[in-house]
């Protein structure tokens, strides 16, 4: 790690080209890093549309660059989540979006520059990074560096933790990205647990989503998920505008066989979705779709045999009575039989033993660790 003396410009994006240099920065930065996946361009352009994305229904962004020697050599944006603070009757601001070079000094005005903007604008503390929301990718990988990341999870370069550290953050939460293949998994134990859950639950039926009848489907997940998460860290209630949009995107990969309703006497109490991992593809591309990439795209989507189970949620009446684990175990003989040899459960939070108990027991391993960070103002 350097720390640098020389001078360096700060910028607050406003123009069409400073925003453009924002997104590009990235896929220079990670130029040559084997497990680096570059992400579709015209999704990370996505994120930070305030027309486009509905998250700026209830929340606002800043971007800024830093330039040396008319070299750009990092990136960040300050966040305000409105509906986060309204729900944990705080206010919190976030910093998120963070790429930078390996020198102290233009990591300490970075993360001084978004906390100057969220202290101007009343807020006591900061966490992050979230990109832009808590429902999109969030944290720092911290281990983990020799894997490719899943489909709609971040990597990072490995000094990231020490910058923002010696900036004058602290952990937050760690969250964990478990990993269990067909090698490894504990059927006979499944099975097993299987026959309990079912004795206990004679009515427990588990479905395939319907992508015939999506629009109802979100509904259900929706209700469930803002059910079962209301009491995780760091957890605010999904809208119907974000996951109408989430759906929309999703609904392109989304494998039914790997995507699950639980319902007792046709009520849904539980849901599961895992994901082809998109990233198998996207990793023989350099972020565009055209004029070649999409032929690139399809060509090697052929080739994944690997998902990620992204969402799952038993309402807090049923947690703890196995539920999850048959969920599991579903996806996991489903994705067998449509060729996937692997999965990755994240994120799971460090606090959620009872998440990571289940990840355990059906034969999962812990493969990268993400970091949350905060700090007072």
């Amino acid at each position: 790690m350097k720390v640098s003396q020389r001078t360096h410009k700060i910028t607050l994006v406003s123009t069409d080209e400073q925003r453009k240099q924002f997104l590009e920065f990235p896929y220079r930065h990670y130029a040559g890093d084997e497990h680096w996946v570059a992400p579709l361009k015209m999704e990370q352009k996505k994120l930070i549309d305030e027309e486009k994305n509905p998250f700026y229904e209830n929340g606002e962004i800043a971007m800024f660059l830093v330039e040396r020697d008319d070299n750009i050599c990092g990136r960040i944006a300050a966040i305000r989540d409105h509906r986060y603070n309204e729900h944990h009757n705080n206010n919190t601001g976030f910093f998120g979006f963070f790429e930078c070079i390996n020198d102290q000094s233009v990591a300490n005005l970075l993360l001084k520059v978004a906390s100057d903007w969220l202290r101007e604008r009343g807020h006591s503390d900061v966490l992050g990074p979230s990109n832009p929301s808590m429902m999109d990718e969030i944290g720092i990988l911290v281990d983990g560096f020799e894997y490719y990341p899943s489909i709609m999870m971040p990597y990072h370069k490995p000094y990231y933790d020490e910058l923002i550290r010696n900036a004058g953050y602290e952990k937050a939460m760690d969250m964990y990205a478990f990993r269990v293949t067909q090698a490894t998994v504990s059927l006979d134990r499944m099975y097993r647990a299987e026959e309990v859950v079912r004795r206990r639950l004679p009515m427990l039926q588990i479905r395939e989503v319907d992508l015939k009848n999506l629009d109802e489907e979100v509904k259900i997940v929706r209700r469930i998920f803002n059910k079962a998460w209301a009491g995780n860290w760091g957890f605010i209630p999904i809208t119907k505008s974000e996951l109408e949009d989430l759906a929309k995107d999703l609904k392109l990969i989304l494998d039914p066989k790997v995507a699950h309703i639980a319902e007792i006497k046709g009520e849904p109490v539980a849901f599961s979705i895992a994901l082809p991992d998109l990233n198998q593809a996207l990793r023989h591309m350099d972020g565009t779709l055209f004029p070649t990439g999409i032929f690139k795209l399809l060509w090697h989507r052929r080739n994944i045999n690997q998902i990620r189970t992204a969402l799952m949620g038993v309402i807090p009446e049923y947690q703890g009575r196995g539920i999850d684990a048959l969920l599991h175990k579903e996806t996991i003989i489903n994705g067998k039989q449509e060729g996937y040899k692997s999965s990755e459960l994240s994120w799971v939070l460090e606090s959620n033993t009872g998440m990571i108990r289940v990840a355990e027991k059906i034969g999962a391993k812990i493969e990268k660790t993400y970091r949350m960070y905060s700090k007072e103002l």
